[in-house]
């Protein structure tokens, strides 16, 4: 009963969200403003292979390979903003 209760819930907002943008066209959608939550979101030094596509193995060698990469040390453990990450994959790549 809760979960039908919640579900209601979200759907209803939905699609009050959906409708309070409709004639809008310059509002985002949740999806492009999860996006934009990407920008300061971290990724580990061990979760890092997952988002470039590269062995484990590959990944613990990225900073001594690449310094110009953009990371981030934090209590001795290597971080990476995704959204610069992302850019630099973008600029490596041309």
């Amino acid at each position: 009963m809760i979960w039908l209760a919640l579900g209601i819930v979200i759907a209803g907002y939905l699609i009050g969200d959906g409708l309070k943008n409709f004639n809008n066209p310059d509002s985002k959608s949740i999806l492009e403003s999860l996006d934009e939550n990407d920008d300061h979101e971290l990724i580990k030094e061990s979760d890092v292979h997952h988002f470039i596509g590269i062995t484990k193995e590959d990944a613990r060698h990225l900073i001594s390979e690449h310094p110009s990469i953009p990371h981030i040390v934090i209590n001795d453990k290597v971080y990476y903003q995704k959204a610069k990450l992302r850019e630099w994959l973008m600029k490596i790549g041309d």
